[in-house]
């Protein structure tokens, strides 16, 4: 098949379904020989309008997953503004160290739901943005290896195929099921869905740079040191925090982090479908 363009189009709060998802598409775009754009749909002003792509287009999509599943704030958006118009597609999934549950197969399903023809997957694992002691520093050297690895075999996948293939088949429940349900150090549900991320007066310079990155556009510039909106626990505002000054201290929310942290510090490996 012939392609003209490739690109990797993802969401991506605190960066590492950036770095995955670019790692993949930049090789695959160089093996190809042809350009590489990227559609970040992070923050809110990206997030206007219909995009449509080109059959002779090869995206690679990706989210991070969150409780399992595509982020419930982005279905809609994934869900009503982009036409594949025939592209090629690969859907990757982000997780933190645990699992990516029903996260790609949702994200395949809706890609071939919108036009698009998906010919490979990948489960990825990476820090999790509520703990650096899941994933610590993954994607590392090794990961980014086999990442760029994937991006040449779907590359070359592509090249080679005369005819559109059945959707790739991946792992998960189709049909999708309901969200992972959070757990504390107990054993039950966590339930911290109004959590907040609080701000230290002593530490906060209200520089702002953290309602620049909020995907949710709920802390306001002129008042950095609140949250006025859906917080959807990305940790952004945390991570880009120049002094340190922001912080969660919901016990259900830390009770959550703590199980994590006890039940998932083995290596989680990524998964391929191709």
């Amino acid at each position: 098949m012939k392609i003209t363009k490739v690109w990797a189009v993802y969401f991506s709060p605190t960066g590492n379904t950036k770095k995955v998802i670019t790692t993949m598409a930049k090789k695959a775009a160089e093996v190809l020989s042809v350009p590489m754009e990227t559609f970040d749909f992070t923050l809110p002003e990206n997030r206007e309008g219909v995009t449509s792509f080109e059959s002779e287009d090869l995206v690679f999509f990706s989210t991070p997953v969150y409780a399992g599943r595509i982020p419930n704030k982005m279905l809609p958006y994934v869900q009503s503004a982009f036409e594949g118009n025939g592209a090629f597609a690969v859907p990757v999934s982000v997780f933190g160290n645990r699992n990516f549950d029903n996260g790609l197969i949702e994200l395949r399903n809706e890609l071939e739901l919108h036009g698009f023809h998906t010919i490979a997957a990948a489960g990825i694992p990476t820090e999790h943005v509520f703990s650096n002691k899941l994933a610590t520093g993954r994607p590392d050297a090794d990961d980014l290896a086999k990442i760029a690895e994937f991006g040449e075999k779907v590359a070359k996948k592509v090249a080679d195929m005369t005819e559109i293939p059945a959707k790739i088949e991946v792992r998960g429940d189709d049909p999708v099921t309901s969200y992972y349900t959070p757990l504390g150090t107990d054993g039950k549900p966590a339930v911290f869905l109004k959590a907040k991320p609080k701000t230290d007066p002593e530490k906060c310079t209200k520089c702002g740079i953290c309602a620049t990155v909020c995907p949710m556009g709920s802390i306001p510039k002129d008042a950095p040191d609140t949250c006025t909106g859906i917080c959807i626990k990305c940790h952004a505002c945390i991570k880009a925090c120049p002094a340190g000054a922001k912080y969660f201290d919901d016990e259900a929310f830390l009770s959550h982090v703590e199980m994590l942290k006890q039940n998932y510090q083995r290596r989680a490996e990524a998964e391929w479908f191709i």
